[in-house]
């Protein structure tokens, strides 16, 4: 696959990230099945198979369990050019999601993050919204630190995953970089892929095969179709997909080579 460039970011990521949620965290999550969570060779072999098939993105948060952290151990043992990014705003203990977007909170996730992953400088950070994305960015400190530490070098690209159109059109205007849902049945958030086209800003595309509920009926080929609609949209740069399988991860990488070269 042929690497997109990340907005004006500099950065350069493959059409079809791994999604990491699964390596960390199988409490409170929305899949259709239960699963436990991967050992350490079934998250390396995915890691290669990823590379392999053309993808160097990988998308974490602290808000995924121990996911940080089993990357920046893996990683070590995969050394290849990851785009690695993560999140500020939410973390998960004892089954809860708590948010905070306070100054010194953003200072330390970013410091934990750069420590679990073992890197100097993280690739991209983003907001890791509760739901009111207006408020956070308006209001809160969480943008304004995450400006500073860019300054500082501690982070290349700073965004926000979205969860309303206002939000994102407002984190198209202020941030890097934007993280939505998009797929057949939530289409609302097309507004905000086109404005961030239009600003050359990155686009992140999350729940695009439905978190697992894609209907197989829609289409012949419903990670196809999912597909389809979304690279139509020429301002996306990555689709993030999580699987635990080297199978389906094999077989999403070739449907997405399939729409773009077809």
């Amino acid at each position: 696959m042929e690497l997109r460039s990340l907005g004006a970011t500099g950065l350069r990521v493959s059409p079809l990230g791994l999604g990491t949620v699964k390596f960390g965290r199988n409490r409170g999550v929305k899949y259709p099945r239960t699963f436990e969570l991967p050992t350490d060779r079934t998250i390396l072999n995915l890691l290669e198979t990823a590379w392999e098939s053309g993808i160097n993105l990988l998308d974490t948060a602290p808000a995924y369990g121990a996911s940080e952290e089993r990357l920046g151990r893996l990683l070590k043992r995969c050394r290849r050019e990851w785009v690695v990014v993560t999140k500020v705003g939410e973390d998960f203990k004892d089954g809860v999601s708590h948010f905070d977007f306070s100054a010194a909170a953003t200072r330390a996730s970013v410091e934990r993050s750069l420590r679990r992953l073992g890197v100097k400088t993280l690739d991209a950070v983003l907001i890791h919204s509760d739901g009111d994305d207006l408020r956070i960015l308006e209001q809160e400190a969480v943008l304004t630190v995450l400006r500073d530490l860019q300054r500082l070098g501690r982070v290349r690209a700073v965004g926000m995953s979205t969860k309303t159109v206002e939000g994102g059109l407002r984190a198209v205007e202020c941030c890097d970089v934007v993280m939505v849902t998009y797929n057949s049945r939530e289409q609302a958030d097309l507004p905000v892929i086109r404005a961030a086209r239009a600003a050359n800003k990155g686009v992140l595309i999350k729940k695009a095969l439905q978190s697992g509920h894609l209907d197989a009926m829609a289409a012949t080929d419903p990670v196809s179709a999912a597909l389809q609609l979304i690279y139509a949209e020429p301002g996306v740069s990555s689709v993030v997909v999580g699987t635990l399988d080297p199978a389906h991860l094999r077989a999403n990488a070739a449907a997405a080579g399939q729409v773009l070269n077809g």
